[in-house]
């Protein structure tokens, strides 16, 4: 995993894989929002098998899923949505991180 912290409230990060959530919360990480649709890649892990173990670990997770139309007005409201509620901090990820940035960087004219 290559994190990279954008904020005290706010890291990105490339593709997870389940096995990885453990060591997650180990770095104090307390909540987890993916912005990859699921099958985009063949050998992405499915979202509800991220979201299964996170749940078993107590971790808070969402899909706000970006795909090829890039960033939508209403995933953007979703992250607000997602970031005034969730516990901090939280990782996004997708399959770079670059979308992660991009939708969260979006969100903070709405926030601020």
């Amino acid at each position: 995993m290559d994190i990279r912290q954008i904020n005290d409230e706010y890291s990105v990060t490339g593709q997870i894989e389940v096995e990885e959530l453990d060591e997650i919360k180990a770095m104090g990480f307390k909540s987890l929002v993916c912005h990859r649709p699921d099958h985009e890649s063949p050998d992405q892990p499915m979202f509800a098998d991220v979201a299964a173990r996170a749940a078993e670990l107590g971790l808070d997770i969402r899909h706000i899923p970006v795909g090829p139309m890039g960033v939508t007005g209403d995933a953007v409201k979703q992250m607000v949505d997602v970031l005034d509620e969730f516990p901090k901090p939280m990782l996004g990820f997708c399959r770079s991180g670059a979308r992660s940035t991009a939708i969260y960087q979006q969100s903070q004219h709405i926030r601020s």
